[in-house]
């Protein structure tokens, strides 16, 4: 019996020691090694992609952020809080049967073609008033780019061929050449409208 006890003991220890020590390879030594070489090897993207001007945050490229001034190219709409929230990430979940959503591509269809001078039976690109899953995509389609470079080149002084060739410019391409379609990330089309390319 008292042999039983003490095999029991040292299998008990066996097992706190097991415990302990894979408890600090995967909840210190990996997640640190890992977070040393990502500063290392990427130290803009583990850092967040942010864009840093003058010492100031002017917002990550991955993650959108509201602009809405007639001087600037909008980013797409967002369900996320009260727009772009990054803490109330998500969807509005609302379905392609639901009136609130068809209410609120009517509105946003209206309101896109009357800011950009568009005619009444003009199409709208769908993320002109779609609201992305997360809430937060930083991207828009090319389309929606050219459409609102009309306005913003009128609105800021420019030449409206100047703002296309930006536009042009910031075209991201295909994830590996096959995924995803070709846009432009609005952060960076902003800054290098108003000529602080990061």
């Amino acid at each position: 019996m008292m042999k039983l006890k003490r095999e029991g003991f040292k299998e008990l220890t066996r097992s706190a020691i097991a415990v302990l020590a894979l408890s600090g390879l995967v909840c210190g030594i990996y997640p640190a090694s890992v977070w040393i070489l990502a500063r290392i090897v990427f130290p803009v993207r583990a850092n967040g992609s942010l864009v840093v001007r003058d010492g100031k945050s002017e917002g990550s490229i991955l993650i959108g952020r509201p602009f809405s001034g007639p001087d600037d190219f909008h980013p797409r709409p967002s369900a996320a809080g009260a727009g772009y929230d990054a803490l109330r990430s998500g969807g509005s979940n609302l379905g392609p049967t639901s009136r609130t959503l068809a209410e609120q591509i009517r509105r946003r269809a209206a309101e896109y073609r009357a800011e950009n001078g568009l005619g009444p039976l003009d199409l709208v690109p769908a993320d002109a008033v779609t609201a992305s899953g997360s809430g937060l995509d930083p991207h828009i389609s090319v389309r929606n780019a050219l459409l609102q470079a009309v306005r913003v080149a009128k609105s800021r002084g420019l030449s409206e061929a100047d703002v296309v060739r930006l536009v042009k410019a910031a075209i991201e391409g295909r994830d590996l050449g096959i995924f995803g379609e070709p846009r432009v990330n609005v952060l960076r089309l902003n800054l290098a409208l108003e000529g602080r390319q990061p």
